[in-house]
């Protein structure tokens, strides 16, 4: 009787196990079925979309054709005198392999950028010229995963270069003094430069307006930027002219810029403004920094402290000092982002047509003295030049330089050098 009993426990349990074997391949072939459909869907999609996409490429390409042939002719002088007049940046350009390219100038101005740098930098990287390649950047602090100092196109910039499985989590903060407190006043601006590579599907960089090693949330929002478009929760919007927001045959440098004024936020990308939100409820406290991918770049990043509207500052103090107006090293060649100023100092000179001013130049304290002084009247007489050639009339314009002769701001930091480095509108 007993080995009976043994007998049937034993069938019982050998009939157990084969259904639970059975139930989970059963699982598991259910599982392995749904995921085969996702994936179909998913590939079934991108066929549709590359069909949709061929079909307006095709589109797109007959009508430009006919369009260069009827206007071919009226528009080569014209596309000559840009070439000639506009041409802004630098020479050389990028590729997916870092090698260096020649590249187009920047023929196109930014005649409706209203972006304007706050006046008081609060904390600047180029990052130096002096930071050892491998090395991480020294001017700022290791959230997670890993950064270091690289050279792309012959400037040294950062690169991110660890994935650590959370695309969230491979970021950089600043690095500041008790990081810990809210070092964002409630008027500020943000820019900086990110390479996007050519041909890279989702590619995108982070901006979050607390330190995520440092500092709790409060509920603030994240900024995705993509080659050609941004996200900021629910709102997003994308460059006019593009195919899509998360690709890009060319891909290459984009200037991100975010303005935030008591509650109103403005974000753009290049020459547009894509994000306009007149209430945003969070309170930025810091910055973090993130890459969604490895081997992305960033250069020329900024934080600067906003200020009182133009008009108001030359009825106080007979003058407006601009930071944000940016040339290339060592040259007088303006940067497209620099017609955010001009186009307000235009703006304001329309408007109050009896006022003149001496456009003044100024430099750090880097260099020889001699070149430093030629190069502020150089670049004060690109920028009185440019207002006249938008229709401001040359007798209501001169322009001086004073090199590194008056500084405003100590040059010991790079926050110092970049307040230093400046176009001053004095009325006359």
């Amino acid at each position: 009787m007993r080995l009976f009993k043994l007998l049937m426990v034993g069938l019982l349990f050998i009939f157990a196990t084969q259904q639970a074997e059975a139930q989970f391949l059963k699982k598991l072939a259910k599982h392995a079925e749904e995921k085969i459909k996702r994936e179909a869907e998913r590939r079934s999609e991108r066929r549709v979309d590359k069909g949709i996409d061929k079909v307006y490429d095709e589109a797109e390409d007959a009508i430009d054709g006919k369009n260069k042939k009827s206007k071919k002719s009226k528009s080569s002088k014209k596309s000559k005198s840009n070439q000639s007049n506009d041409s802004e940046g630098d020479d050389t350009g990028s590729t997916a392999s870092g090698k260096t390219s020649k590249a187009k100038k920047h023929n196109l101005v930014w005649s409706k950028y209203d972006f304007v740098p706050g006046d008081t930098v609060i904390f600047e990287d180029g990052p130096d010229a002096d930071e050892e390649n491998g090395e991480f950047p020294s001017r700022w602090d290791l959230y997670q995963g890993g950064a270091e100092i690289a050279e792309f196109d012959g400037e040294p910039v950062i690169t991110f270069i660890t994935d650590v499985g959370n695309m969230y989590r491979r970021g950089i903060v600043p690095y500041l003094k008790n990081p810990e407190q809210d070092y964002l006043p409630d008027v500020f601006t943000i820019e900086y430069d990110a390479y996007f590579n050519p041909k890279v599907y989702n590619e995108r960089h982070y901006v979050t307006f607390y330190d995520r090693k440092n500092q709790s949330s409060f509920s603030n929002a994240q900024i995705s930027f993509f080659v050609n478009g941004v996200e900021f929760g629910e709102i997003e919007g994308s460059l006019k002219g593009k195919k899509r927001s998360n690709w890009d045959d060319e891909g290459g440098w984009r200037h991100i810029a975010i303005a935030y004024t008591k509650g109103k936020l403005k974000v753009y990308l290049d020459d547009q403004r894509l994000i306009n939100i007149p209430h945003y409820e969070g309170n930025p406290t810091g910055v973090t920094v993130t890459a969604g991918s490895e081997n992305m770049f960033i250069k020329n990043f900024r934080i600067a402290k906003g200020g009182v509207k133009y008009y108001k500052r030359v009825l106080s103090d007979g003058k407006i000092i601009v930071n944000g107006i940016k040339f290339d090293v060592n040259k007088a060649t303006l940067k497209p982002e620099s017609m955010g100023p001009i186009n307000r100092i235009y703006k304001l000179m329309k408007k109050q047509p009896d006022l003149k001013f001496s456009v003044e130049g100024h430099t750090d304290s880097d260099g020889d003295e001699a070149f430093n002084m030629k190069l502020s009247k150089a670049r004060a007489k690109t920028v009185m030049d440019k207002l006249i050639s938008m229709g401001i009339d040359k007798s209501r314009l001169k322009y001086t330089g004073w090199g590194e002769s008056k500084p405003i701001d100590n040059n010991a930091t790079p926050e110092g050098k970049a307040n230093n480095r400046r176009v001053e509108f004095v009325k006359f």
